[in-house]
């Protein structure tokens, strides 16, 4: 019988990094129940939370990324990756992985720094069309690297990539609700076209304010909506609607928690670029218009975007252009059926499906060429 399993990953921060991450330690015990998966994650971020809640270990590193606004606070910002070196070290000792996977955040840097230089053959998985400095920093130590979009060897060395794309929360693709039944369960029509807004778990201020500013318009499009607010700007809108007109074609949420259903009740989907979301919207395909947050590093959601709209797979709005035009795109868009039908076809030709089963193969080579 094989020996059992030793796993790290590592990394987190956002949704983006956490459900890749635990999409691939769930098909890694898939194929190794035996498995033994330890995460590492920073301090006060959300993989604290999400990580246990999904039914794995993980331990806490007190990292956290620069202040490029106050740099005189960056000589703690230097002593907590320092500390979170030393404890990342004491970490792998105790554990004895046999092989670790970063998946970017602030906690992969340490982590996957210490496991290379004891020798523990390490796997990165990036997420965006513009690698992350962390995994930028990590790829002569890997030993692989998988990424989800083409033209990933001017960040990293090309006999080391293999394009797997991005591992997706499952629940999403084994959804067998029928659109009708998904838009009774929001309280909406099904005879009508329906737009879904999601900004993300906490929102996207942008997205709420090209809705808050438009109320007329979306009374008079002849079209409904689900929008999810984020939990962080969900009272204040809901007091601004409270003193508006009823709108019974406008599904306001803070989170949803079923975004199979969601997705399924949608003829078009707005949000961020994310990559976890563009992958997403790639497996099931779903046409969508993508507005990139500004506010990430190195601006990767738009070239996230813009790898989706130069094969026609997507429409994009800047940001400092969607409170005066998002709105009508969206209701213009979903009355043009052929455009929905090509855009689908078109965001569909880039999917990567199985994404995690292929990365999991890969970590169990390198963890049982380790034992």
């Amino acid at each position: 019988m094989s020996k059992a399993l030793r796993i790290i990953i590592s990394g987190g921060g956002t949704g983006g990094h956490i459900f890749p991450a635990v999409s691939i330690a769930n098909a890694i015990k898939e194929k190794r129940p035996d498995a033994d998966i330890l995460f590492v994650g920073a301090l006060g971020r959300m993989e604290m939370q999400r990580v246990p809640a999904a039914g794995y270990k993980i331990e806490g590193l007190p990292i956290c990324g620069f202040d490029r606004k106050n740099l005189l606070k960056n000589f703690a910002v230097l002593y907590k990756i320092w500390k979170s070196q030393r404890m990342a070290k004491k970490i792998i000792r105790k554990f004895q992985p046999m092989a670790a996977v970063g998946v970017g955040g602030y906690a992969s840097g340490p982590t996957l720094n210490q496991c290379a230089a004891m020798g523990i053959p390490c796997l990165i998985q990036e997420q965006n069309s513009y690698a992350g400095v962390t995994n930028k920093l990590l790829a002569k130590k890997a030993q692989k690297i998988c990424v989800a979009y083409e033209g990933m060897e001017r960040f990293f060395p090309a006999e080391k990539i293999i394009l797997t794309g991005n591992p997706v929360r499952q629940a999403l693709l084994d959804t067998t609700v029928t659109r009708e039944e998904a838009i009774r369960q929001f309280g909406l029509d099904p005879a009508k076209k329906t737009i879904l807004f999601v900004g993300g778990s906490l929102g996207a201020r942008t997205l709420n304010e090209s809705i808050l500013q438009h109320l007329d318009l979306i009374k008079s499009s002849g079209m409904q909506f689900i929008w999810q607010t984020g939990k962080y700007y969900h009272a204040a809108i809901m007091e601004e609607l409270g003193k508006q007109d009823e709108l019974p074609m406008l599904k306001v949420t803070d989170f949803i928690s079923d975004m199979g259903a969601a997705y399924r009740a949608a003829d078009l989907v707005i949000s961020r670029a994310g990559a976890s979301s563009i992958s997403e919207f790639c497996l099931i395909g779903k046409p969508v218009i993508l507005v990139p947050s500004p506010n990430v590093a190195e601006d990767h959601q738009s070239k996230n975007a813009m790898a989706l709209v130069n094969k026609e797979a997507a429409l994009f709005v800047k940001d400092a252009e969607a409170h005066d035009t998002l709105l009508q795109l969206a209701i213009d868009t979903v009355k043009d059926e052929e455009k929905l039908k090509s855009l689908s076809a078109h965001i569909l030709t880039m999917a990567l499906p199985d994404s995690a089963n292929i990365i999991a193969d890969e970590v169990i080579r390198l963890a049982e060429g380790r034992s």
